[in-house]
């Protein structure tokens, strides 16, 4: 795959699909995911008419991983240094879970490059209960490791139909989470992101058209928080679709549609 030095570091990304006239859409993964988790959406992407950027944030996969802690903004940053890099403008993006809260601050900060806005299974701020939550997932990759912690991550992020009528694939995402090569120095330094993020008092700045879409059964973000955040954005839409936090893998058809039918709606 290729890499572009920009920011300081060094960012590995994957372009898919042609320039056919429908523009391009950026991806930013969530906390501990590398580029390959936007698996079953780059092809209905492509099959679409868009070309695909996605990349490895600062301290995952195949990008460096220096030292932390990293903050929204900061990634926001990388992301603009890339798109810059590449050449690419008034495209649309989409940032999922942490991946929201680096979009979040690519849209106040560079909005103008935007065509679009999604906001997918995240908030504006956490709560006390997310807040908990994280302390202790910090608390488990000190004292165990990541990889506990990402398997437990994952029994958040789905639904219970999942595991009771997908076994399988409820014990392919559990290894694929148990066998996740990330330091606790680099994820403690992810975490410090969906920890210190603070953007929904300034998400009133946001004027490119906004899609706020979520899981329906998300109990990792709950539903009421991406709810408060697409009321922080004027004019922003509303979506929900089956699943959980990790939709986006559980129902990944749904999740598609969603967004290719907002992206659509932007370009007509």
């Amino acid at each position: 795959m290729p890499k572009a030095h920009v920011n300081g570091i060094t960012i590995n990304y994957q372009i898919d699909g042609e320039d056919t006239g429908n523009g391009t859409i950026v991806l930013i993964n969530g906390l501990a995911d590398d580029l390959l988790s936007w698996g079953f959406q780059v092809p209905a992407l492509v099959e679409a008419g868009y070309r695909v950027l996605r990349f490895d944030n600062r301290g995952i996969g195949h990008t460096d991983k220096p030292a932390g802690p990293y903050s929204s903004k900061l990634l926001a940053d990388d992301a603009k240094a890339l798109v810059d890099h590449l050449g690419l403008s008034g495209f649309h993006l989409m940032g999922v879970s942490m991946g929201g809260m680096i979009a979040e601050e690519y849209a106040i900060a560079y909005g103008s490059d935007l065509k679009s806005l999604t906001l997918a299974c995240t908030y504006g701020k956490a709560d006390a209960f997310c807040q908990t939550m994280f302390a202790m997932w910090a608390d488990l990759a000190k004292r165990i490791d990541v990889p506990f912690v990402m398997r437990d991550v994952s029994l958040w992020a789905f639904t219970g139909p999942f595991f009771e009528e997908r076994p399988a694939d409820a014990a392919e995402f559990a290894a694929a989470m148990a066998s996740l090569d990330m330091s606790v120095e680099t994820y403690l330094a992810q975490l410090a992101v969906i920890q210190d993020h603070d953007a929904l008092e300034r998400m009133a700045k946001v004027t490119v058209p906004t899609l706020v879409l979520a899981g329906e059964e998300d109990i990792l973000i709950p539903v009421r928080l991406s709810q408060k955040l697409q009321a922080a954005i004027p004019g922003s839409q509303w979506k929900t679709v089956a699943g959980g936090h990790a939709c986006l893998w559980e129902s990944p058809d749904p999740f598609n549609t969603a967004f290719i039918d907002f992206v659509r709606s932007i370009s007509r």
